[in-house]
Formats: C-alpha cells, sequence, structure tokens
C-alpha cells in the first residue's frame, strides 16, 4: 500500500487554525486537480469540513511532498499550523480513514454527517479524474466498513449532535426556550437541524436569511417561518434571541459594531450566537459585549465531551471491527500487488517453453498425436515445478513487511520485463474494479 493522509482536526488545531485550511466547496473540485497533479501523487482525495481539513492520496514511490503542497496551496507560513498536523502511511492512513467514516474521530462520536461529507468529498475527486483505481477501491470499502459499525454497535444511537448541544447552551442562557425567536443565517444542514431541535423545545418562530433567496424560502417554508433578503440582514437580525450562522464566507460576517447595534436595539436584552461556521462568522470580539454569547464549533465540542463516555462500550466494539477490516484490506490490496508478478512469470515461462518445443520440433519429425501429447505433459509438469516455489513463495510474502522485496526479487531472477507486467496489470485493474463496485454494492443503502 501507498497511501499517505495529512490535516488537522478539531483535536489538533484550534478553529482559528483549521478556518486558515479550510476549502470552500466552490473551490474544491480545483484543490483536488491540483493535488493530484502533484509530482509524486497518483491519485487524491481532499476531506475539508467544519471539524477537519484532509489529504489522502495514493502516491507514485510510497511517500509525498504532502506538506510543501499545503504550503504553496494556502501561501501560509508553515509554523502557523505545522505543529497542529498530523500524518498517517499505508495501513494506519486506511485505519485513519475507517474510523473518520465511521464517526469514531468525529467531535460527536457517532454523529451520521461525517460519512455523506466524504462520500462528497469522493464524489468530487472522482469527478475530476483523481479517484479512480487504489483510493477508488479504498473508499468504497470505507463506506462499507462506516454501515457495518453503524448496524453492529449501538454507537450512533441516541448520539449527542451539536443540535442538541445548542439547545442545552440555549437552555442555559434564557431558562426557557418559550418564546424565544430564531434567524437562520445560511441554509446548510447542520443549522437546519439545530432550528428542528429549537423548535421541538419551545422557540416560537424562524428566519432564514441565505445568498441564495429562493434557497432560504424553500427552508422557511419548512418551518413555517419567514425568509429574509440577504441584504437585510443587519436590520433585522436583532429580532431574533438565538442566531445560528453558517455561511462559508471567508471572513467573519458579524462583528463587534454589528453586536453593539443590536443590543441598543433590544434594549440590551441577551442574544445567543451559534457559530457552526469554519472560517467563523461571528468575530470573536463580539462575546466580549454584556449580552451577546458566542459559541463556535470548537465551544461545542466541549459541551458534548461531557457525553462520549455514554458510549465508549460501542466505541471500542467499533474499533475492534475496524482493526480487523484494516487488516483484511490490507491483505487484499497486498494480493493485488503480487498478480501482476505471478500472471508475468507464468507467460515468461510459457514462452520459454513454446520457443524449446518450437526449436528443437525439426529434429523430432512427424509426432503421433500422443507424442505430442506426452510432450506437452513433459515440459508442463517441468514449468509447473519450476514455477511452484516462486508462486508459492509470492502469495505467503504479501502477508509479511518484506512483501515488496520477495517481490522485486522474482522478478529480477526471472528477468520480467515491465512491459509484460504492464500487460498484466489490466487483470489487476479489473479485479480492482470488480471488488469496488462489490464494496460498493454493500454500502448503497447509506448513499
Amino acid at each position: 500500500m501507498k497511501f499517505h493522509l495529512i490535516g488537522v482536526n478539531h483535536r489538533t488545531a484550534p478553529v482559528e487554525v483549521r478556518e486558515r485550511l479550510a476549502i470552500p466547496d466552490a473551490r474544491l473540485p480545483e484543490a483536488v486537480k491540483r493535488l493530484a497533479e502533484h509530482p509524486d501523487v497518483a491519485e487524491g482525495l481532499i476531506l475539508s469540513t467544519c471539524n477537519r481539513v484532509e489529504l489522502l492520496t495514493q502516491t507514485k514511490n510510497g511517500t509525498a511532498d504532502l506538506r510543501g503542497f499545503l504550503r504553496d496551496y494556502f501561501q501560509l507560513n508553515p509554523s502557523d499550523y505545522e505543529s497542529h498536523l498530523y500524518e498517517y502511511r499505508e495501513s494506519d492512513a486506511v485505519r485513519h480513514l475507517f474510523r473518520v467514516t465511521s464517526s469514531l474521530d468525529s467531535m460527536v462520536v457517532g454523529e451520521p454527517q461525517i460519512l455523506g461529507q466524504v462520500k462528497e468529498a469522493y464524489a468530487t475527486a472522482r469527478a475530476v479524474g483523481a479517484v479512480h483505481s487504489q483510493l477508488d477501491l479504498l473508499l468504497t470499502r470505507a463506506f462499507a466498513v462506516a454501515k457495518r459499525v453503524r448496524t453492529e454497535t449501538a454507537v450512533g444511537s441516541s448520539a449527542v449532535s451539536v443540535a442538541s448541544v445548542a439547545v442545552e447552551l440555549a437552555k442555559k442562557i434564557f431558562g426557557s426556550l418559550q418564546g424565544k425567536h430564531v434567524y437562520l443565517v445560511g441554509a446548510g444542514k447542520m443549522s437546519e437541524l439545530a432550528a428542528r431541535h429549537l423548535l421541538a423545545h419551545g422557540a416560537e418562530s424562524i428566519f432564514v436569511a441565505n445568498r441564495t433567496y429562493d434557497r432560504a424560502q424553500q427552508l422557511a417554508a419548512r418551518f413555517d417561518g419567514k425568509a429574509i433578503l440577504f441584504e437585510q440582514l443587519y436590520e433585522t437580525c436583532d429580532r431574533a434571541d438565538i442566531v445560528i450562522t453558517s455561511t462559508g464566507a471567508p471572513h467573519a460576517i458579524f462583528r463587534r459594531e454589528h453586536g453593539e447595534l443590536f443590543l441598543a436595539r433590544r434594549k440590551n436584552r441577551p442574544m445567543f450566537f451559534i457559530d457552526i461556521a469554519v472560517p467563523r462568522d461571528v468575530d470573536p470580539g463580539m462575546n466580549r459585549l454584556d449580552g451577546i454569547f458566542v459559541y463556535d464549533i470548537d465551544d461545542l465540542q466541549q459541551a458534548v465531551s461531557s457525553h462520549v463516555a455514554d458510549r465508549k462500550k460501542e466505541a471500542e466494539h467499533a474499533e475492534t471491527i475496524i482493526a480487523g477490516e484494516v487488516e483484511r484490506f490490507q491483505a487484499r490490496v497486498q494480493t493485488l500487488d503480487v498478480v501482476p508478478t505471478i500472471v508475468s512469470l507464468q507467460d515468461h515461462l510459457e514462452t520459454i517453453r513454446q520457443a524449446e518445443i518450437d526449436r528443437v520440433r525439426g529434429r523430432l519429425g512427424r509426432l503421433s498425436p500422443e507424442q505430442e501429447l506426452a510432450v506437452e505433459t513433459l515440459t508442463r509438469g517441468i514449468v509447473s515445478k519450476i514455477m511452484h516455489t516462486p508462486i508459492s513463495t509470492l502469495k505467503t510474502a504479501v502477508r509479511e513487511p518484506e512483501a515488496t522485496t520477495v517481490i522485486d526479487l522474482v522478478r529480477r531472477l526471472f528477468n520480467l520485463q515491465e512491459k509484460n507486467l504492464r500487460v498484466s496489470d489490466s487483470a489487476r485493474e479489473k479485479d480492482q474494479k470488480k471488488t469496488a463496485k462489490s464494496a460498493a454494492g454493500d454500502s448503497g443503502a447509506e448513499r
């Protein structure tokens, strides 16, 4: 395996670092394409969410300068983020991906949104041609593993969500949510979930502002709420007691001066901002105003940490499943790696056998059918005995650390040419596609 992954997440980097590395949806195809064009990268995928930014690659020679890619793409000083990076290779990268898709690495363990986010990243990478072979096999297997974890464990049952935590925090601030007004800025899925929870706990009405007004109208209609033109945001936001914002804007859209204006209009009645955007929508300076309470995605993480222990046992069961799946996938990939060499060895020795028969046929004279059969049986038997040891060694070696060394040694001993290996690679490609299709079928219920 030549998988290489690098990234930051909510555990290793604060939101002020993650927001500098975040890639908006509109720029993601171009970023993935640039990653795939990196000299050492054969395939690539980028996952960018509010809680993580990760580059996953299949490299050409076992490693790639992904830190250099981050530096060149974001044009940031590495000292701003280097200490927050984690990096995994080969089976460790596989294990990390399986844990991410299974929601074991999430801020809220068991939340279902991350699987959809990984699938969207996968679809984007496929669309630009950045995923096509081994990463295809890896991602489709990861989706099947996530389905297995959700089916065989209770890690996702009664999962605490950002939305439910938002309700808890709002209750602490207001005492009761009865009669409170909610303003959604941006029409994302997480904002919608939070709004549903708030309404279910007594909030009275919903306002929705979105840069695309049609989207604001659609979302407002679901809650029997009111859509607001985005240009009227600052004129109308003071109507809300609770503001949930997630716009994808590159800079804060709510600053201290806006908070001062809102408080003046509200006669200092408190306002609660839930900022689930990365980059953040609310300037941290607003939190210093008396009567303004701002919680960003990292604050929510601290609030949910107390609930993690409730699902610890189920998470341990899920980790056991993933450990077994990593071993299975590793064995599968290593088997695929050795197939071209075995096929090439068989072709090479068969070519020699046929050439030797043709060379001596003139001296043997006309052979009867029985004699032809005897020559075929004799020469095939000799070739089979010659192939037995190297093929057995190759099949055994795929599960050992020295697999690559053994494969290279067999290729050198029998002088297997690259052109022959390229021909036999087509067999591996067909096998990979078949496996990927099967794995995609396993995870189809979640798509």
